[in-house]
């Protein structure tokens, strides 16, 4: 990311997509009023929440032991950052430090929050990652990251009509940006909840 504008934002929770039960994590800046849904895999969100309630496991998840092994390197992360969004996936960078020297590693955005959460390292996103997802959102009325198997543009009005009216009890699709944001303005991690 050459020197292009970013905001800095935190984990505001977990929770699960009604319709997919895949888990989201949800970046908010500090003021709360941008937020960001990623979905995310069940191993990284099982990372991500142990790191948020500071959950000592009996054995190392694969996110400690990377950690750990950079501390015994003395490298540091110095921050995350949220790149691109592309084809409907993030992509994200790693910066780590050793001295005076600077890695950027690229990284999925949920391998690259758990590391964040270990190390306390600020999690910035590019502006033009929000204003694209944003539009993603403005235009389609549902958050990048969701499964589809056909994209809008592609449906007849008629295949349309009848995935909206199937879909609108289990998706984000119906609900409106209000309702989005009253929803994304009240997690919590506690509500996240999963099987191991």
């Amino acid at each position: 990311m050459a020197n292009e504008a970013a905001v800095e934002m935190f984990v505001g929770g977990l929770v699960l997509d009604p319709a997919t039960q895949a888990p989201i994590v949800v970046l908010k800046d500090e003021s709360g009023d941008i937020t960001l849904p990623i979905w995310i895999g069940i191993a990284e969100a099982t990372s991500i929440a142990s790191a948020i309630k500071q959950v000592s496991m009996a054995r190392p998840l694969t996110h400690d032991l990377f950690y750990e092994l950079l501390l015994e390197l003395g490298i540091t992360v110095q921050r995350i950052v949220i790149t691109e969004l592309k084809d409907s996936t993030y992509f994200a960078e790693l910066v780590l430090g050793q001295g005076d020297k600077v890695f950027v590693l690229d990284a999925r955005p949920s391998d690259a929050i758990a590391m964040a959460l270990r190390a306390t390292a600020p999690i910035f996103v590019a502006q033009s990652v929000l204003e694209q997802a944003r539009q993603a959102f403005a235009n389609q009325g549902t958050p990048p990251q969701s499964q589809q198997d056909k994209p809008q543009e592609q449906l007849s009005e008629e295949e349309r009509a009848e995935e909206q009216e199937s879909d609108s009890s289990k998706d984000f699709r119906a609900i409106d940006k209000d309702k989005w944001n009253e929803i994304l303005s009240q997690l919590d991690p506690d509500d996240f909840k999963y099987k191991m």
